[in-house]
């Protein structure tokens, strides 16, 4: 007889991230396997958020209060309405020599949340793990995003429906949310001839509810403490149309009258305005690190 070991090829790495949608959107991606092997072989698809033991594994201590390295479980944020939020078609079936097999994923948010995360297994005979890929995905209530900088949120979702703004507050302010917070960490190399870099992207979201191409528009407030501290900024003022990503860069070259033990630490506000006006207050910190 002759042994024949089975192996396939992925079309995607160890991460499928479908990016941004609106709450209530559903937008779809695709996975190919290909049977590189000369027999055909039988595979089963599972969702880690299917799993028998996942009510049980669900008892440990959140991974973000245990590791430093990873923020978000293996299965994040999932739908109000009780369905998972990734769903993947075929779950079965039969892959012959040297075919391929696409797999559609479809990611169905019903509320707004950053963390909506899910673990594909793709199975040979019922039991040899072909491929692992971690589902990610966002939903936004609001056409538009901002990311970047170091994450000082918490990545687990609350359960409880609470108000970002007093309600008389909210009257006064008008249709906008509470201000959020960046953080970016510029590090300047001694010696080096090149600043130090950071950025932040700000997107608008592509959606069948949004009939009108209404551009984004973002503004980083620059003050005149920026350029004191050393900070320069890179289109700081833009619009989007839907669909599109743009980058606010930001560099640092320590000032001649740099303290060392007193990096500088600076804010500035980025105004993002769409169907709302939305803030977020981007802290930038500085420092000088020696040469490796």
């Amino acid at each position: 007889g002759h042994g024949v070991v089975p192996s396939t090829e992925c079309s995607v790495g160890e991460v499928l991230d479908v990016g941004y949608v609106m709450a209530g959107d559903t937008v779809t991606a695709t996975v190919q396997i290909k049977n590189t092997s000369s027999l055909t072989l039988p595979f089963s698809v599972q969702l880690e958020s299917l799993s028998p033991t996942r009510d049980r594994d669900r008892q440990k201590i959140p991974s973000f209060l245990t590791s430093s390295l990873q923020r978000t479980e293996i299965v994040g944020t999932q739908n109000y309405n009780g369905f998972s939020v990734f769903s993947v078609s075929p779950t079965e079936g039969k892959i012959e020599a040297g075919m391929s097999q696409d797999f559609v994923v479809t990611f169905s948010p019903d509320h707004e949340s950053l963390y909506y995360s899910d673990r594909l297994k793709v199975l040979l005979f019922g039991k040899q793990t072909a491929h692992e890929i971690q589902l990610k995905g966002a939903a936004r209530d609001h056409p538009m995003f901002v990311e970047g900088g170091v994450p000082l949120d918490v990545p687990v979702e609350s359960l409880a429906l609470t108000s970002p703004v007093a309600p008389q507050e909210a009257l006064e302010r008008g249709p906008q949310e509470a201000v959020r917070s960046l953080l970016l960490l510029l590090e300047f190399v001694e010696g080096s001839a090149e600043p130090a870099r950071a950025e932040i992207t700000v997107g608008a979201i592509q959606s069948p509810q949004l009939a009108a191409k209404k551009a984004v528009e973002f503004s980083l407030d620059s003050g005149p403490e920026l350029q004191r501290a050393g900070f320069e900024l890179d289109g700081p003022k833009g619009a989007l149309e839907r669909g599109q990503l743009k980058r606010i860069g930001v560099s640092w070259v320590p000032p001649a009258d740099l303290q060392t033990s007193d990096p500088p630490l600076v804010s500035a506000l980025l105004t993002v305005k769409g169907d709302i006006t939305e803030s977020y207050r981007v802290l930038l910190m500085a420092r000088v690190v020696s040469a490796a």
